[in-house]
């Protein structure tokens, strides 16, 4: 089953959604594929409105090859702006809560510059983080990641921040990146934190706050998306980290905010 073919089982069987082995995060689903099938839920559920932002709370680990259920709640349809909650659930307990915004584009006087584009390595002169099996999560083998921005994961290097290029790893079709592939992407990156340790340990999101620029600037699958996180604070094995996406002509994509857990 493809990542397209994941993504439209969310839309159209949403009570009994199969999530194949092969996107484990350690001994969970990866957390960017989670949000991104929890969006199709929802989206199938408020057409004709772009979703603005999304807040995120991992909730427990769901198991991979075990049917999840994504339900949807509208809990409030206004004129421009509808809300909504949703929650993965599998075997009667939440794995994933998440509230989320969509809303129609408002006249307003107000017209603020985005997010500027960091400086980061070229494509070229990055370092490609590889899919080996075994050693790194199975995610990573959807995924093509360059290290553009600080230093790789247990380097026992303290940087501000990380970041670089990602597409999805392989993909021959040349379609538009809507909403729930950047959900897949962002959720990519390992926690910004992971550089200051020596040795491997565990890191993984707790929360996460997303918002989409509307009407999203153009991707494609076949170009490639910038990223950067940076640390905003950490201590007590709990990180703030604050990021944003770009596309390849520096236009901004999205925004976020995750509170992360490190062990070690």
């Amino acid at each position: 089953m493809t990542l397209f073919d994941l993504l439209a089982s969310a839309r159209l069987t949403p009570d009994a959604v199969i999530v194949p082995s092969h996107w484990s995060q350690g001994r969970a689903c990866y957390g960017g594929l989670m949000a991104a099938l929890m969006h199709e839920a929802m989206a199938a559920k408020v057409p004709g409105r772009p979703i603005r932002s999304m807040a995120i709370t991992f909730v427990a680990p769901a198991e991979l090859e075990v049917p999840i259920s994504f339900e949807v709640e509208i809990l409030r349809e206004g004129r421009a702006v509808t809300s909504v909650l949703g929650k993965a659930m599998q075997k009667g307990e939440v794995m994933t809560l998440v509230q989320a915004s969509f809303g129609l584009s408002r006249d307003s006087a107000v017209s603020v510059s985005a997010v500027p584009l960091p400086t980061m390595k070229s494509l070229e002169d990055s370092t490609p983080l590889p899919y080996i099996e075994g050693l790194t999560p199975e995610y990573i083998r959807h995924l093509d990641m360059r290290w553009g921005i600080g230093a790789m994961p247990f380097s026992n290097t303290p940087v501000a921040g990380i970041g670089g290029w990602m597409q999805l790893r392989n993909e021959t079709r040349d379609q538009p990146v809507d909403e729930a592939l950047l959900l897949v992407l962002a959720d990519a990156w390992p926690p910004a934190l992971l550089p200051y340790l020596a040795k491997p340990a565990a890191g993984s999101s707790l929360t996460w706050t997303i918002e989409f620029v509307q009407p999203l600037p153009a991707l494609s699958t076949r170009q490639w998306c910038r990223y950067q996180a940076v640390i905003e604070h950490a201590r007590d094995g709990y990180g703030h980290t604050a990021a944003a996406m770009w596309n390849e002509a520096g236009e901004l994509l999205a925004i976020s905010r995750q509170t992360v857990t490190v062990f070690g």
